[in-house]
């Protein structure tokens, strides 16, 4: 019988394999790449709203992340992160008032 469950309840059963593709990105020159970040791009960008998967799925879904889709995910963030007026004032060339 195969087990399927949530993407997520999976996780701390696959620490090795997002270390080795942490190791793979590394090693293509994408040095800041970690497993949280890798997980959640997965989350994000691969397995919209949780889906259920067997074990085999998410390590192939895993193993077959490319970079490109890793780092539009990375700038993605960036974006969501960055306060967008003080992103707007540095790309005007605003100063700051205080």
């Amino acid at each position: 019988m195969t087990v399927r469950k949530q993407v997520s309840l999976w996780k701390h059963e696959l620490e090795d394999v997002l270390a080795s593709k942490v190791n793979e990105f590394q090693l293509l020159d994408y040095s800041k790449a970690t497993s949280e970040d890798i997980w959640n791009c997965l989350l994000d960008k691969v397995w919209k709203g949780n889906p259920d998967k067997t074990l085999h799925e998410v390590v192939q879904d895993i193993f077959h992340l490319h970079p490109n889709i890793f780092m539009t995910y990375l700038t993605q963030q960036s974006w969501r992160d960055n306060n967008l007026q003080e992103s707007l004032d540095a790309l005007l060339g605003n100063e700051k008032k205080d």
